[in-house]
C-alpha cells in the first residue's frame, strides 16, 4: 500500500484527511494530469448514493477539468458499471466515488485503466507522486469540459442481462432484492424485473444516510427475515456499491461469495463448460478448495482484495474467481467484481435446472470459519510482526495441523487487524482465533504503555 492508496483505492472518513474537497481537488488535478496523457477521452466519474458524494464529485471534476481533461459525469452508479462504461466511451479512465460497504460517514476514491480494471500499483505510485507537487491550472482554452451521460443505467442494464444466454427469462422466480440504499437501487431491479422475474425491493430509498445501514450484503438478516414472509425463492443482498452480493435461499439460509463461486464453476464444469481453474483468496474457505479438488477443478489462492483475485485470474487464463464476502469476478464478462451479473448467473442457473438455491448450494460443505476483527492504531501490519503474536500463531497452527488453518492480515480499508482461525471443529477454532486476538490486544496494550512511560 502507498501512502494514499490501500488495497481498494483511497479511503477514509469523510472530513478528515485525505476525505477532504481540497484533497479531492488535488487528486484530480493528479489524476488528470497522470492519466490525461494516455489517452484523449474523457474521465467518467460515478458515485453512489452517499451524502459526501456531491462534493467530491464537484472537487474531483474541478481538480480534472484543471488538468485539461474532459469529464463526463453518470451520477449514482455501481461500481461494476463505472468500470464497464469506462470501456465502452473508450474512456481515459473511471473514478468511483464510494467507500463501497463502509457506513454513510466514509467516502473513497477508485479508478479504473480504460480497459475497465484497477489501476496497476505504478499508475498509483505515479499519482501519489503528483499529489506532493503544488497544483497548477492550465490556460482557458485548454480546461476540460463536463458533460452528464443520460442514458448510463439503461446501457449497464443492457449489459448485466447480456451475462445469461439469448432469450432466456426468469418468469416464475420470485425474488427480494435489497438494494442497500445504495447505486444499485435504480438498475438491479429492473434488470431482473425485464427478464421476467416477479421482484420485491427493499433497501431501495436512498436519503444520503442509509445506506448500508443494517441492510445489504454485511446485514442480510432483513432480507432473510423477506424472503421467509414472502416465500420466494431467492433473496439477492447488495452492497453500497454493487461489487459484491450474498444470497439468501428458498429456507432463509445465507449463502455467501465461497458457496457461490462453488454453485457456477460446478454447474458449468457439469455442463462439460467450464475450463481452467478457480482463484479465491487467503479468506476462502477450506470446504470450497476441497470440492472443487474433488471435481477435479484447479484452485489458487491470491491477496484479499478482487483487483488481485482478476491479476491471478489474468495470469493463469482463467475466468472465475472471487471471495466468501461476495466480490465475484465472471472475467467472461466483467472485469471486477459485479454483484447484479453473479446473482444473474446464479437465478439463470435455478430456473434453468429447475433446483432451488438449497439444493444447488449442497455442493461446497463449508468448514467452521472464525473472524475477529481486533482494532488497531496506527500502522496494523507492523502488529503482526510482534514476536509475541507471532508465537501465538505458530503454536495455534501446530495444534491444529492439516485439519485447520490460521491467518491474520491487516485490513486494507479500516485500522483494524483481521483474524482467522478455520478447521473442522467449531468449538476449537473458536477459542484458538480468541487466543490469538487476545494476544494482539495484550500486545497493543503493552506498546501504549511503553509510549506513555516517562522518558529519563
Amino acid at each position: 500500500m502507498g501512502k494514499y492508496f490501500g488495497t481498494d483505492g483511497i479511503r477514509g472518513r469523510t472530513g478528515e484527511w485525505p476525505m477532504t474537497p481540497e484533497f479531492a481537488l488535488r487528486l484530480g488535478y493528479a489524476v488528470g494530469t497522470v492519466l490525461g496523457q494516455e489517452s484523449s477521452g474523457p474521465v467518467l466519474i460515478g458515485k453512489d448514493t452517499r451524502v459526501s458524494g456531491y462534493m467530491f464529485e464537484s472537487a474531483m471534476e474541478a481538480g480534472l477539468s484543471a488538468a485539461g481533461v474532459d469529464i463526463a459525469l453518470l451520477g449514482p452508479m455501481p461500481t461494476p458499471a463505472i468500470a464497464y462504461l469506462t470501456r465502452t466511451f473508450r474512456a481515459a479512465a473511471g473514478v468511483v466515488i464510494s467507500a463501497s460497504h463502509n457506513p454513510y460517514q466514509d467516502n473513497g476514491f477508485k479508478f479504473f485503466t480504460p480497459e475497465g480494471d484497477k489501476l496497476p500499483d505504478a499508475m498509483e505510485e505515479a499519482i501519489e507522486a503528483h499529489l506532493e507537487h503544488p497544483m497548477g491550472a492550465l490556460d482557458s482554452h485548454r480546461l476540460g469540459k463536463a458533460e452528464r451521460i443520460r442514458d448510463a443505467a439503461g446501457r449497464y442494464i443492457e449489459f448485466c442481462k447480456s451475462a445469461v444466454p439469448a432469450r432466456s427469462e426468469l418468469r416464475g422466480l420470485r425474488l427480494v432484492i435489497d438494494c442497500a440504499h445504495g447505486a444499485t437501487y435504480n438498475v438491479t431491479p429492473q434488470v431482473f424485473d425485464e427478464l421476467g422475474a416477479d421482484v420485491e425491493t427493499i433497501g431501495a430509498s436512498p436519503d444520503g444516510y442509509n445506506i448500508n445501514a443494517d441492510c445489504g450484503a454485511l446485514y442480510p438478516e432483513q432480507l432473510r427475515l423477506r424472503v421467509l414472509a414472502v416465500g420466494a425463492h431467492l433473496g439477492i443482498a447488495l452492497d453500497g456499491d454493487g461489487d459484491r452480493v450474498i444470497l439468501v435461499d428458498e429456507q432463509g439460509e445465507v449463502v455467501d461469495g465461497d458457496e457461490i463461486l462453488g454453485i457456477l464453476a460446478l454447474s458449468e464444469h457439469t455442463d462439460g463448460g467450464f475450463s481452467g481453474g478457480v482463484v479465491g483468496t487467503q479468506m476462502s474457505n477450506l470446504g470450497l478448495e476441497m470440492a472443487l479438488g474433488a471435481a477435479g477443478i484447479p484452485f489458487v489462492r491470491a491477496r484479499v482484495g478482487d483487483r488481485y483475485v482478476l491479476e491471478e485470474l489474468r495470469r493463469n487464463g482463467w475466468h472465475l474467481g472471487g471471495e466468501g464476502s461476495g466480490h465475484i469476478v465472471c472475467l467472461s464478462h466483467t472485469t471486477t467484481g459485479d454483484g447484479t451479473v453473479a446473482a444473474l448467473r446464479v437465478a439463470h442457473l435455478m430456473h434453468r435446472t429447475g433446483k432451488p438455491l438449497s439444493v444447488l448450494r449442497q455442493a461446497v460443505k463449508k468448514y467452521p470459519q472464525i473472524l475477529i476483527n481486533v482494532p488497531v492504531e496506527g500502522s496494523a501490519a507492523r502488529v503482526l510482526e510482534k514476536p509475541s503474536i507471532k508465537a501465538m500463531v505458530e503454536q495455534v497452527s501446530a495444534e491444529l495441523a492439516r485439519n485447520g488453518r490460521v491467518l491474520l492480515r491487516p485490513s486494507g480499508t479500516e485500522p483494524l487487524v483481521r483474524v482467522m482461525v478455520e478447521g473442522d471443529d467449531a468449538v476449537r477454532i473458536e477459542a484458538a482465533a480468541q487466543r490469538i486476538a487476545a494476544a494482539i490486544r495484550e500486545a497493543l496494550a503493552v506498546a501504549q504503555v511503553d509510549l506513555q512511560a516517562p522518558r529519563r
